[in-house]
């Protein structure tokens, strides 16, 4: 197995002290890369009969419509080359619009959506698109100190079509005030890096009065490579 160095600035700093667990558990080490010709012919082909009714549509999973303003979001999955990312599994999850979580280990002080579960995967078509419809996650408090708040965001696990590709990040929402506050969002210390990772509200993708529309496109790999999310 071959590997390659990775430019500084673009990815997270595992061990960044103001985000608090990192310190404990980050690695010490610097990132290495798996280099590209080494996994590409050995390449991730799932086949589209893992997918459910309605996974793409966590808005579905009820027995009424769940709480929360609906949105579609929408994009394209390129590779480093610009090349659509074709066929290609891409899983979700997300809290609730009240900010929690349909997990166990999420007990802090905001209601359960009994029509919301939270999570779904899709398939990338020949283009490289996916389009997910849900309800906007809202902000949530997480412990790591004092009035911390994470800013509304979905979870993206994206596979690629080669083991190197392999991502798992986080889409945000234009001009959350908790930007600032983040130090999650903070530890990427490229400023267009972390822009990467922030979706473009869209009235095109807007469905008429019923769901407005978001855009967020992915590259996995390269210089513009977005950016994954710890």
């Amino acid at each position: 197995m071959k590997f390659d160095a990775i430019a500084p600035g673009i990815y997270p700093e595992l061990v960044y002290p103001p985000y608090k667990s990192t310190v404990h558990r980050g690695p010490t080490q610097p990132l290495l890369r798996v280099d590209a010709p080494v996994p590409v012919s050995r390449n991730i082909a799932p086949t589209s009969r893992i997918l459910l009714p309605n996974d793409a549509d966590l808005t579905a999973h009820g027995e009424a419509a769940p709480l929360g303003e609906k949105i579609v979001v929408t994009g394209r999955i390129v590779d480093e080359d610009g090349k659509p990312v074709r066929n290609s599994l891409l899983e979700v999850w997300q809290c609730n619009a009240a900010g929690r979580y349909r997990h166990k280990k999420d007990q802090h002080d905001a209601p359960l959506d009994p029509n919301f579960n939270g999570w779904g995967k899709m398939m990338t078509d020949d283009d490289g698109r996916y389009r997910l419809i849900t309800i906007k996650p809202g902000p949530y408090p997480w412990g790591n100190h004092d009035k911390a708040w994470r800013p509304a965001h979905i979870h993206f696990s994206l596979f690629g079509n080669v083991y190197a590709q392999r991502l798992v990040t986080q889409m945000y929402f234009p001009n959350d005030p908790l930007f600032a506050y983040d130090p999650i969002f903070q530890s990427i210390p490229d400023q267009a890096a972390r822009q990467r990772l922030i979706s473009r509200f869209s009235i095109e993708e807007t469905v008429s009065d019923q769901m407005l529309g978001y855009e967020f496109d992915i590259v996995l790999r390269g210089r513009d490579a977005t950016p994954f999310g710890i």
